[in-house]
Parts: C-alpha cells; structure tokens; sequence
C-alpha cells in the first residue's frame, strides 16, 4: 500500500513539474504562417485551428498587416431542477504582424479562410505613381 501511495505521489509531483518546465507558447507560435511567392503575389497561410472566419480579423495600417484571432466561449451543463452543475469558459486571442510596405492597400490585399487555415494574397511588386513631367513657375 505505501508503494502506491508513493509512486501516485510520484505521478502527481511529475505532471506538476512538467508544467512549470515546458515551455510556453508564444501567440505567434500559434499562427504558423507558410510564405510562397507566385505570379507576381505573396501567399500566405496561417493556421488559426479552433477558430471560426468571424473570429478572426485582418487590418492593414502604415504599411503593417496585422491578424488577430479571438474566441469566447462559455458552456453550461445544469441539472433536471435547472441548478447548475458544472460552467466551464474558454478565452483565447492571438495576433500577428507583417510589415508589406506603405505602398500596399487594403483593397490590393485578397482573403479567405477554410478549414482553419486563413488564406492573403498580397502584390509582389509595390505600384508606383506615375511621374509627370512638373514644371517650376519662374518668378
């Protein structure tokens, strides 16, 4: 009896340290981003598991394109007599940044999502204005 005693001691002293010694995750290691370059456009795709396409939000600002993910959820279970037997709630939130250039608009940026995975296809090439030709009044 004081084997088992000891060794579910053991047990429970080694998932406690386990926890303090691995690593945490970073948001940004929550979205895996493969970067692929095709005809004449970034692709990029984000893996966002557990999040719906509402979740998820993409801005573009100073040349900077910033995903954010969030999720709430809250999930009851209550007895026959409507007393509540167990409530459990869930927040999450991650983000990301890309820095595309300042030439770069929201409109020139293409978006989907399916299956977890957040789809953007961005331009390669950053669109010049044309010049003219601009003459100096002579005073």
């Amino acid at each position: 009896m004081k084997y088992a005693v000891n060794r579910r001691n053991d047990l429970f002293d080694d998932i406690f340290d386990n926890m303090f010694r691995t690593p945490v995750m970073s948001n940004q290691a929550m979205l895996k981003t493969d970067i692929h370059e095709k005809d004449g456009k970034y692709i990029l795709e984000v893996e966002i598991p557990g999040y719906t396409k509402e979740d998820v939000k993409v801005s573009l600002f100073n040349g900077t394109l910033t995903i954010n993910a969030e999720h709430n959820e809250t999930n009851e279970e209550k007895d026959t007599k409507g007393r509540l037997l167990r409530q459990e709630r869930y927040m999450g939130s991650c983000s990301r940044s890309f820095y595309v250039g300042d030439a770069i608009k929201d409109t020139d940026v293409h978006a989907s999502f399916n299956n977890g995975i957040l789809r953007l296809e961005i331009p390669t090439e950053q669109k010049k204005e044309e010049e003219t030709k601009k003459y100096i009044d002579i005073l």
